[in-house]
């Protein structure tokens, strides 16, 4: 038995997420933990809000609530939309928990003993009419690189270069509009990135087993002269880890923060210990996923995330963990994603445009959209959301293989033997042939599923459940019950025996058809087919099931005109 530990990038606090954001890391997140668990491994999934920054305050501000309030009240909105996607994190944590403040400070503390900490004199933007600094995001303005006109302090989302403040052209408030603005100095605490540049250089080539996106990313990074820089880790906000070190204030930082992306990744660790203040446990029981002198060495950490969020995780988190002297654990293994778009351009909040989490759960069961999400996640490059491509996925799919042949098999064995495992007859060389297919594509599935290739692994479990559908086509055991229903007995026990294969296989991409299936063939274990004969006679004769509910419905025409209507956004 292995010892996985898993972490999803976690979301921003400001609002809900669409679907792109979803099968950005989350979702492809949970298919690795729960296939994990079903091998029999020991899996820690970790997530949590990220609830600090500009982004939070904004939101807050917008909203007319307390920020703590707003984030709160946000925590409970996306804990629940994750529970309506069957998410299934061993924790849902908050960047803002005590935990994350105490660890937060621990390591800032640690980084300053190194000598990776540095006192900054910098001039940042001050409004007049907000009486403040305005930190990046709080400052829009026009980008001098590409000229778009909404670029924020910190990034342009247009052309994705990285900007300070001072470089906008006509910079405004975020908050207010103002342009009453002025520079001023004030002092910040710097991580001294640059320092760790040789070893991060080091790490990053020993991973040869990364996927591509990810190594290139980091590479970029690291070598381009705008990479890896030391970065400002403090900000003037109200909101967020007050900066001490330790228990201590620290001299000259009085009303200062430190800034989310420091303490955003932190909140892993911070989350794992909120796990187990959670259950009662005692620190040992955290700190054995996170520290390799307390057991962590033989843990395989994993991570899922958005292209966008590889320099972070690559490069920034790395150089925290490392510069600390202290013996935390590293990341294993990157797995980042390309972009979801959405019908022929992107997702907009502002503008209304594609589906977000809690609608979709409002249109159609999660299991409809956690097919389509993970059979066209954007591993290799981006993938494109469609009504149609999403309509004729969930119709020939679930609907027409998987949940036919469910329909089929018990509609037919209820008719003829009743609501129960026949019995007679023997299996010949149709379920030989069967097995064996299904032998093979198993193995390839469990391949591309540890190697955490999810869109190969989706084609082989949809192949496994074509195989079934082929045998019942061949065998026709309505034709030979006429003639031979002893037979058709053993076919049918056969093909109930494929619904509880496939209730198990399926389980990690469609968990709530799976309990659907095992709920009907009346089976408590979901038990890993390691022998695959042996699971297809899990079901013997005389062992009792009932019909299911119709397991997947067909989208109509109109419905998905409808739909796409909908969430077309503002003309």
């Amino acid at each position: 038995m292995a010892r996985i530990l898993i972490t999803s990038a976690i979301p921003y606090i400001n609002g809900i997420k669409h679907l792109g954001n979803l099968v950005g890391s989350q979702l492809p997140a949970d298919a690795y933990a729960r296939f994990m668990r079903a091998r029999g491994n020991e899996v820690m999934f970790i997530c949590a809000t990220d609830e600090h920054g500009t982004p939070a305050e904004l939101a807050a501000a917008k909203s007319g609530q307390p920020v703590d309030e707003f984030c709160a009240a946000m925590w409970q909105v996306q804990k629940d939309l994750g529970d309506g996607f069957r998410l299934s994190f061993d924790h849902f944590g908050r960047s803002s928990s005590a935990r994350n403040h105490k660890l937060t400070q621990y390591f800032a503390g640690k980084l300053n003993d190194a000598g990776l900490i540095e006192e900054v004199t910098e001039k940042q933007v001050y409004s007049h009419a907000d009486g403040r600094f305005l930190p990046d995001r709080y400052i829009e303005g026009t980008c001098p690189n590409c000229g778009y006109e909404n670029a924020r302090g910190d990034q342009c989302e247009n052309c994705t270069k990285q900007l300070d403040p001072t470089d906008l052209i006509n910079p405004r408030s975020a908050v207010t509009g103002s342009t009453d603005l002025e520079v001023r100095e004030t002092r910040h605490l710097y991580l001294r990135q640059s320092q760790m540049r040789q070893k991060l250089e080091a790490w990053i080539d020993s991973k040869k087993d990364w996927p591509i996106l990810t190594t290139s990313i980091a590479k970029k990074w690291l070598n381009d002269g705008d990479g890896l820089r030391d970065r400002g880790i403090t900000r003037d906000l109200d909101w967020g880890v007050p900066v001490k070190d330790g228990e201590q204030d620290w001299p000259g930082m009085e009303g200062k923060v430190f800034y989310v992306w420091f303490d955003a990744p932190i909140e892993y660790i911070a989350a794992t210990a909120e796990w187990a203040d959670a259950n009662n446990k005692p620190d040992a029981d955290w700190q054995r996923w996170w520290r390799t002198d307390m057991g962590a060495d033989d843990v395989r950490y994993v991570q899922f995330m958005g292209k966008d969020n590889v320099p972070f995780h690559t490069l920034s988190f790395p150089a925290t963990i490392m510069g600390s002297g202290e013996p935390w654990k590293l990341v294993d293994y990157i797995k980042s994603f390309n972009f979801l778009n959405y019908d022929g351009g992107q997702f907009s909040t502002s503008q209304g445009r594609g589906v977000f989490m809690d609608q979709a759960l409002e249109i159609l069961p999660s299991d409809y959209w956690r097919w389509w999400l993970l059979s066209h996640v954007p591993e290799n490059s981006d993938s494109e959301f469609t009504w149609e491509n999403f309509q004729a996925s969930v119709n020939k799919d679930l609907a027409d293989v998987l949940g036919n042949f469910v329909s089929r098999v018990t509609k037919f064995c209820r008719s003829k033997f009743g609501e129960v495992v026949p019995d007679g007859g023997v299996y010949g060389a149709a379920e030989a042939e069967v097995t064996a297919e299904i032998a093979s594509r198993l193995k390839a599935y469990e391949t591309h599923m540890e190697a955490i290739e999810l869109r190969k692994a989706t084609t082989e479990l949809r192949a496994i459940w074509v195989a079934g559908n082929e045998y019942l086509q061949k065998a026709a055991p309505w034709a030979m019950f006429k003639t031979d229903p002893d037979t058709a007995a053993a076919t049918v026990r056969f093909a109930l025996n494929l619904i509880r294969l496939y209730a198990v296989l399926s389980q990690p991409f469609i968990p709530d058809a799976s309990k659907s299936m095992l709920d009907a063939m009346h089976v408590d274990s979901a038990d890993w087919p390691d022998d695959l004969t042996a699971a297809l006679a899990a079901l013997p004769a005389g062992h009792t099931f009932e019909v299911p509910e119709v397991l997947f419905a067909k989208i109509t025409d109109e419905a998905r005109a409808e739909m796409e209507a909908r969430f077309a956004g503002q003309v």
